[in-house]
């Protein structure tokens, strides 16, 4: 386990723990955030617990032409019940994805001092969000971290059903048009899988990340 100081500085992903664990302490500043996602890293850890450090292995991604749209959720999509927009409501994505009720979770990860940094990251054009409208009444969506070339996927919510899907739908379609070579979802679950997610090993997740 390696303790950060105030220097800006991680040490290689292959050092992690079994459990993805990478290092603790540091600052949730701007330029530590952009090394780290640049770096396949990302903070993950509880109020009022020290920051976290993680890169699991094995990485839980979307290759973009694997995305899984099922039957119903065409059916959904084709009925227009939506409206996406991009970029255009980031702070109450974030709040609303630190408010959501979760299953066999209790509480949140989302900190107000986590969002404070990622709407540092927005102001900046690196944090981005996709939102999900019915009614003129925001209803879904999901944030996370523009590398350019990946997308690092962070955490979605929907308050009606499939709006969380629309948005993750709606985001692959944009990444895939502009060329990006994926969508990295960090860590399993099932719903992703769902999605046509699969997890690949921490080294080709890197080879990925760090290629042009």
């Amino acid at each position: 386990m390696h303790y950060l100081s105030k220097d800006l500085f991680f040490p290689p992903v292959s050092e992690a723990d079994e459990d993805g664990i990478l290092a603790i302490g540091g600052d949730l500043s701007s330029e530590r955030l952009q090394l780290a996602y640049k770096s396949g890293i990302f903070p993950w850890f509880n109020e009022g617990e020290p920051i976290l450090w993680w890169s699991p292995d094995p990485r839980m991604v979307l290759f973009l032409d694997e995305l899984i749209i099922s039957k119903s959720m065409r059916a959904v999509l084709n009925k227009n019940m939506f409206k996406v927009t991009f970029n255009k409501n980031f702070k109450d994505v974030i709040s609303n994805c630190q408010k959501i009720k979760r299953e066999g979770q209790n509480g949140t990860w989302i900190s107000n001092e986590m969002i404070d940094a990622y709407c540092n990251l927005h102001e900046q054009g690196i944090a981005k969000s996709v939102e999900v409208w019915q009614d003129e009444v925001l209803v879904g969506g999901l944030y996370g971290i523009d590398l350019g070339d990946v997308f690092c996927g962070e955490s979605m919510f929907s308050k009606v059903s499939n709006a969380s899907k629309v948005a993750f739908i709606a985001l692959v379609q944009y990444l895939k048009k502009e060329n990006y070579k994926l969508l990295d979802c960090q860590v399993y679950n099932p719903h992703l899988e769902s999605l046509g997610c699969c997890e690949i090993d921490r080294q080709e997740f890197m080879s990925i990340l760090k290629s042009k």
